[in-house]
């Protein structure tokens, strides 16, 4: 695949460099903010080779490309010049205004998505080594264990720290105050005064002590006002004394604000969270678990399932658990199912790469490709996908299945699924599930779902 000339016809097709104002990718989608997406030619970019389809979501023009969308990123870099590693086109603001919605969605992509990678790696690791714990293959007293283990819970322990400076960035502020002002939320000595409930002041007024560690919300808030009070200071203050003191009175306002109002507040706002999303499965987790068991990936078609991955971390940091993503693991396996039941039914040799080839992603946890070039081009498979996913939810639901971390789906993500306490015994279930889904699927596609000469 020739990526300069796709990234060459796709930026002609879109309105040309002039019309972008800002471009990230995710793992299969290009990720473009435009100025005006009437001029974009839609139709003629969908029938560009390389390209599965485009979405128009969430205020972004997305076109779908698969596994490969880094290629393609790098390539439409190079050619609107964007060399410099940032992702923004222009840096003055845009004249077009966002609803609420957009706005939010915009926000969560910009924060969550550059971090979800590494994310995902330590909860794979994480679970990889309760998989080593659980066969005897490791200790976690052994050193090898300890050394990894510092990574892949490391990482989600300090996750504050890490969100300061990606939500700094987005709201186009100083990254390293954002990380500085996780990295006290974090601070050994706050976290030792919270777990021996020791009471702090700070000038006379108490401070209600939370555990930040592993957080979202708190450090996205405090980042954002962080950034408006920065930009006062470096507005105000004269140019010698701005790199020193804009940060420093910065943070002065704002760490002792966020002990005090911002941190509790949103604390109590991710229990909240955390307890409507678990209160709404416990009212049937049946229907909840045959429901999004069937049906998620239609969110994922609209480039929406970035909008729930808050939650999703928010359930695993505040709850140590989930039961909403051990549901929704088991759509990849129905979708893996239709692209091997499509790949044994065509004749077309080229069809037939395609579908096994994207089994093997799909059981990797990317499932888009399988959506733009199997499901949605031939409807029916869809269909078989839903009525999988369905039955690979519902035993999950009903079974009470957790995820014990976040990362990656398909294979990847299933040692999440192993207790941290060793009592596994619904490991098994998830298993069964997940195969349900994969070959119920992969039965209903090949019987049902297309008739295996389609041109």
């Amino acid at each position: 695949m020739d990526y300069k000339d796709l990234a060459k016809q796709v930026v002609i097709l879109i309105g040309g460099k002039d019309n972008i104002e800002n471009l990230t990718h995710c793992v299969t989608r290009l990720r473009f903010v435009l100025k005006d997406e009437k001029i974009a030619k839609t139709d003629e970019i969908k029938n560009t080779k390389g390209v599965l389809s485009v979405i128009q979501q969430g205020g972004q023009y997305q076109v779908v490309i698969g596994t490969e969308v880094k290629k393609a990123y790098a390539a439409v870099c190079e050619e609107i010049g964007m060399t410099d590693g940032t992702t923004e086109i222009k840096k003055e603001d845009s004249e077009k205004k966002d609803n609420l919605f957009n706005a939010f969605f915009k926000t969560i992509i910009a924060v969550i998505g550059p971090i979800l990678g590494v994310l995902g790696a330590s909860g794979i690791l994480k679970g990889a080594l309760s998989l080593c714990t659980t066969f005897n293959l490791l200790a976690p007293t052994d050193g090898t264990y300890q050394i990894l283990y510092a990574f892949a819970d490391g990482f989600f322990y300090f996750l504050p720290i890490m969100l300061g400076f990606s939500a700094s960035l987005k709201f186009k502020s100083n990254p390293y105050l954002g990380a500085a002002i996780g990295a006290a939320l974090v601070y050994p000595n706050i976290v030792t005064a919270y777990t021996q409930h020791n009471g702090l002041t700070f000038l006379g007024i108490p401070v209600i002590l939370m555990s930040y560690t592993s957080s979202v919300f708190p450090i996205i808030i405090a980042a954002y006002i962080a950034s408006k009070i920065e930009r006062f200071f470096t507005e105000k203050l004269p140019t010698a004394f701005k790199s020193m003191f804009s940060p420093c009175l910065t943070a002065i306002i704002v760490v002792p604000l966020t002990f005090i109002v911002i941190g509790p507040i949103a604390t109590y706002m991710s229990n909240g969270l955390a307890a409507l999303t678990s209160g709404l499965y416990n009212l049937s987790p049946l229907f909840t678990g045959i429901f999004l068991g069937a049906f998620w990936q239609l969110i994922v078609i609209f480039g929406l399932h970035y909008a729930f991955i808050p939650i999703l971390i928010n359930n695993i940091a505040t709850m140590h658990q989930d039961p909403i993503n051990a549901i929704l693991s088991v759509t990849v396996y129905a979708l893996a199912g239709v692209a091997l039941g499509f790949g044994l039914k065509v004749k077309d040799k080229e069809k037939k790469a395609f579908g096994f080839s994207n089994c093997l992603t799909g059981l990797l946890g990317v499932t888009e490709p399988i959506i733009y070039g199997i499901a949605l081009p031939y409807k029916r498979t869809f269909v078989c996908a839903f009525i999988g996913g369905g039955i690979g939810g519902a035993i999950t639901a009903a079974a009470g299945l957790m995820m014990y971390g976040f990362g990656g789906g398909g294979v990847l993500g299933a040692p999440m699924f192993l207790n941290p306490t060793g009592n596994n015994g619904h490991f098994i279930i998830y298993l069964a599930a997940s195969a349900a889904s994969f070959v119920v699927s992969g039965v209903l596609a090949y019987l049902f779902g297309v008739k295996g000469d389609e041109k």
